[in-house]
């Protein structure tokens, strides 16, 4: 069994093949390079090149090294009758749990705007904010999505999750579709994306939605940077509609030295970090994908190209 492995964080190479070596110790894995055509089984990848794809017809499978498939789709390369398998987990539900609580904690202490204080030499306790008027909403409701969920109960806040298709998770309250989006958007004064990237999500925080958020509400964006309409960030930044921002995904990356989130303090910026892939936890399930695929056995993960993940 030949799989070809690539990855666009070519920094990451030679970690990823020991990986998967150690879990696939009877296959033959190789780095993909511009103009290997010889045949192979499998692909194992991360924002591949269209010529790879293109170029591996015979492929039984793909898979991708996390949770996210929307730049392999964007390809248009991929036949329709190829699986295409995520990465269901790979460790980064903890992580992202982890990520979007502090946040969501630094914001209800205040300790955004106590840290602008303590940059001006200033010693000003301010009032607390209450829980009862802290709802947090977030967008999305799959494994992630429910894990930082989880997480933020734990802290006593009133979640309210919003997913495409209704979704029944215990102790939250659920909303689904387009016209529940507004009732949900009115009760988060936290909102938490954790959507997939498709056509229908892409822009989905924009001047309209966000407004729709209680006055000085914090927008968390975790998922792609293609969610946010960037150019409308700031204005309501200005306008006090929102009072803060943390995001770990763009449009573009990375950031560009010259944009203008870098020097807004309101703006929180991590560089795409908030849950990173443990290779190892990845590489074992991939194997046990692989080997259940080759059974001819249900394979988690797989992408449904008509939603987009």
């Amino acid at each position: 069994m030949r799989i070809l492995f690539y990855s666009a964080d070519t920094s990451n190479q030679d970690a990823w093949l020991h990986a998967l070596r150690s879990a696939l110790p009877a296959a033959e894995i190789a780095p993909w390079e511009a103009g290997d055509t010889r045949s192979a089984d499998y692909a194992i990848v991360w924002k591949p090149p269209a010529a790879m794809l293109a170029a591996h017809p015979e492929l039984k499978a793909v898979f991708n090294l996390g949770a996210g498939v929307d730049a392999i789709l964007q390809l248009g390369v991929v036949p329709d009758d190829l699986p295409l398998i995520r990465i269901d987990d790979g460790g980064m539900a903890e992580q992202m749990a982890e990520f979007a609580t502090q946040a969501t904690l630094r914001y209800y202490r205040r300790l955004d705007q106590y840290e602008q204080q303590a940059r001006q030499g200033q010693w000003l306790p301010l009032e607390p904010f209450e829980k009862e008027d802290f709802g947090v909403g977030i967008l999305g409701m799959g494994l992630l999505g429910q894990r930082i969920a989880a997480s933020l109960q734990h802290f006593g806040f009133t979640v309210h999750g919003w997913s495409r298709a209704s979704k029944d998770v215990p102790g939250m309250n659920s909303f689904a579709g387009a016209e529940q989006l507004p009732a949900f958007l009115q009760r988060s004064r936290v909102l938490i994306c954790m959507l997939p990237l498709t056509p229908e999500t892409t822009g989905i925080l924009n001047r309209t939605t966000l407004s729709q958020l209680p006055r000085g509400a914090y927008l968390i964006n975790l998922a792609r940077g293609g969610h946010l309409v960037e150019a409308d960030l700031l204005p309501l930044l200005e306008q006090g509609q929102l009072a803060g921002a943390t995001l770990d995904v763009f449009a573009h990356e990375p950031l560009e030295p010259a944009h203008p989130f870098w020097s807004d303090t309101r703006i929180t910026i991590t560089p795409h970090i908030s849950a990173l892939t443990v290779r190892s936890i990845a590489a074992q399930q991939i194997a046990k994908k692989l080997q259940a695929l080759q059974q001819g056995l249900p394979v988690a993960g797989l992408v449904d190209r008509r939603l987009g993940y």
